[in-house]
């Protein structure tokens, strides 16, 4: 293989992929953009998925746990009222002032009896987290997964607020539907409990609603506001306040089936006309008369459509694979193949890939932390990994995984991440401490990067005092960090 066909193989993997891995460069051959389109073609399945409870079974476990925590703390409270009383058939002043440490004495009983059942939540989050990481550290290339974690963060949920769901979620709503069609990628984002839930879409109900009138409680704009704002036309593109109010009543009824409610479909979604704003709203100018889930799914349909959303899309996709500052002629030629397709993802993908315009610039582009930790574990050979310290080192480099702060999601500007980089100094020699027994700095360099690392990375990595040195100036040299 040539010198710039050896480049090109490692830009591909760094910018489009999830960096270079043993075999890597040979998987892509003579035709970097080629095996980058092939990738596309294979299933976007995990191993083991089938161990993993869908979205509405962890949900309910979750759920279940929760009762039997608050039964077990009642029965331990109530036991411990029992006992006090028949220790003090009569009590004297002096007893009575002990009563406070009896209080606190149940409390405590009731709090270790709820602690004694264990959240199933976490667990199930981990296990999660392993499956999804492990796909991107055995991918010969990882376009296809990067993609994924592109739409993922694009329409992000955060496990801080809905733990259970977060890794089920991206598996049904997003991975499913990462190479197929934008308006079906959409619809089952935003008809996905987590994102209902997440988006505080359960309780929102229309004024003029049967539950609105009974209840008196009101309508929650936020998952409207985001569908428009940030899944699909983008900030000023048109619509308004009125628009937004609108969308909001056209969601209510988008809800999930409460676990107490139903045991065996607990956590699914459904649609409760008791919340829904009866009659015909306006949204950007049109009417839309349905009288169930299909006002909200025909609203998604045109969103999808708009020109705006195939600008918003493709700047956000090349801006995350390409530069922070993507070359406009880049954006209009993936915004183009998103109008003639009708929102295909795959084509918009391939459209990116093609161009001259995603290749020319130099890979000057910082990695997220997560990006950057996959790749430095890739370079090694390492496929399994330890959940616990891989989240854990995401968390402390400020990227824990679906776990973003706002519903924008993770930035995509070095801006965000440039002052990270002492943690990220700290991550690798930890890791570099841990592998450097069994990996050999000289065959990373010359075997999984072909020797395409900068001449004085070369030299800085020669002269290192341990192995540990050596691998750790790997990892934080801007070969390893920049795509």
């Amino acid at each position: 293989m040539s010198s710039s066909a050896k480049a090109e193989a490692v830009l591909a993997l760094h910018r489009f992929g999830m960096g270079p891995r043993p075999g890597s460069i040979a998987a892509l051959g003579t035709d970097p953009r080629g095996a980058l389109i092939a990738e596309l073609d294979r299933p976007l399945v995990l191993n083991a998925a089938a161990s993993l409870p869908s979205s509405a079974k962890a949900y309910r476990t979750v759920a279940d746990a929760n009762a039997r925590r608050a039964a077990r703390a009642k029965q331990a409270q109530q036991q411990a009222k029992k006992q006090q009383v028949a220790a003090t058939p009569t009590m004297s002043e002096d007893q009575m002032q002990g009563q406070g440490a009896d209080k606190d004495a149940a409390e405590m009983a009731a709090k270790q009896a709820a602690e004694a059942v264990p959240d199933p939540g976490r667990p199930i989050y981990l296990q999660e987290a392993k499956l999804r990481t492990e796909a991107a550290l055995a991918a010969d290339i990882g376009f296809a997964e990067r993609l994924v974690w592109f739409w993922s963060n694009h329409f992000c949920i955060s496990a801080n607020k809905i733990q259970s769901m977060s890794g089920a979620y991206e598996r049904e709503a997003v991975r499913a539907n990462t190479l197929g069609r934008f308006v079906d990628l959409l619809l089952a984002v935003e008809g996905h409990p987590a994102m209902l839930f997440y988006l505080d879409n359960l309780g929102s109900m229309g004024a003029n609603s049967i539950a609105g009138i009974n209840r008196s409680r009101g309508l929650n704009e936020n998952i409207a506001r985001e569908i428009m704002e940030l899944h699909t036309l983008g900030v000023r593109a048109g619509y308004t306040q009125d628009d937004v109010i609108s969308f909001a009543n056209v969601l209510t009824g988008w809800t999930l089936v409460p676990p107490g409610d139903n045991p065996e479909h607990g956590g699914e979604f459904t649609f409760n006309p008791r919340l829904h704003e009866p009659g015909g709203q306006t949204v950007l100018g049109k009417r839309y008369e349905q009288e169930d889930v299909e006002q909200g799914r025909a609203v998604l349909r045109d969103l999808a459509a708009r020109p705006a959303t195939a600008t918003h899309v493709a700047t956000k996709l090349a801006r995350h694979f390409v530069a922070d500052e993507p070359p406009p002629v880049l954006i209009e030629q993936m915004a183009k193949m998103f109008r003639d397709t009708e929102g295909d993802l795959k084509q918009v993908a391939i459209a990116m890939v093609s161009s001259d315009e995603a290749w020319r610039g130099p890979p000057s582009k910082l990695k997220r932390p997560s990006e950057w930790g996959v790749g430095m574990v890739r370079a090694t050979g390492i496929t399994t990994v330890d959940p616990v310290r891989f989240t854990g080192g995401q968390e402390l480099l400020g990227e824990g995984l679906w776990r973003p702060s706002a519903p924008k999601g993770y930035p995509e500007d070095e801006a965000s991440w440039i002052d990270g980089i002492g943690r990220r100094l700290d991550i690798a020699n930890n890791f570099a401490e841990r592998i450097a027994a069994t990996a050999d700095p000289q065959v990373i360099i010359e075997d999984v990067f072909a020797s395409e690392i900068s001449a004085e990375v070369k030299q800085a990595v020669g002269r290192a005092e341990s192995r540990q040195q050596a691998l750790a100036l790997l990892f934080m040299s801007a070969d390893f960090q920049r795509r």
